[in-house]
């Protein structure tokens, strides 16, 4: 771990400790500085708030939010919901895991999207829904999918140029 992320992870853990608490939000901030929860991290979130490492680790494998590795330039979720899965989100996830060469948790070889189930996207007439950073996309199919992940590979190559 470099000097810089130590720093940043004992200031997050500093900031909270004292709050009842406080392990979800040091966590979450961690997560949001540095784009998730380094393997050096938990040492540090350990002994700052008195905890085992292996409770430190139980939380982050508990939810499914919390990364172990930085993600690809976008996350895509796919909504695993009831109502999303009686339209078709069964397949659509088939269809993504394939088409990207990733499951769930994992990241393409090109860094560009990470792949992650999401459990309920609050878009339940519109399913099977999708989101793509802050958007989400209603009535996704395989056809749509392909569309979303076209227009990423895109607008990858707008910013590289």
């Amino acid at each position: 771990m470099s000097k810089s992320k130590e720093e940043i992870v004992t200031e997050i853990v500093n900031l909270y400790k004292e709050i009842p608490g406080p392990l979800l939000i040091i966590l979450h901030a961690v997560q949001a500085e540095l784009d998730y929860i380094p393997s050096d991290a938990v040492p540090l979130i350990a002994e700052g708030l008195n905890l085992s490492r292996a409770e430190i680790h139980g939380v982050i494998s508990f939810y499914h939010f919390f990364r172990i590795r930085p993600a690809g330039r976008y996350i895509v979720q796919i909504c695993r919901a009831e109502s999303c899965q009686a339209m078709g989100s069964r397949q659509l996830e088939l269809h993504a895991k394939n088409s990207l060469g990733v499951d769930y948790h994992q990241t393409t070889k090109d860094g560009l999207i990470t792949l992650e189930p999401v459990y309920c996207l609050g878009n339940c007439a519109c399913s099977p829904a999708v989101r793509v950073g802050d958007q989400i996309h209603a009535h996704v199919g395989v056809e749509s999918f392909n569309t979303i992940i076209s227009e990423l590979a895109l607008d990858k190559l707008k910013v590289q140029n």
